[in-house]
């Protein structure tokens, strides 16, 4: 691994922790916390897939 690879997994471990914390604080659970992030993946193909579709 080279130095930007380990500064990539450690800021991406350190958003993983602030996630977790926020969930926690709002005492969300995981299934509910994972239909979120599902619901926010999807948009995020749709919009990527139609950028790409219009190029």
């Amino acid at each position: 691994m080279n130095e930007h690879q380990i500064v990539s997994l450690v800021s991406l471990v350190g958003f993983l922790i602030l996630i977790t914390a926020g969930f926690r604080q709002r005492n969300i659970q995981w299934r509910k916390g994972l239909i979120m992030a599902g619901a926010w993946a999807g948009i995020f193909a749709v919009v990527v897939l139609f950028i790409d579709i219009v190029r």
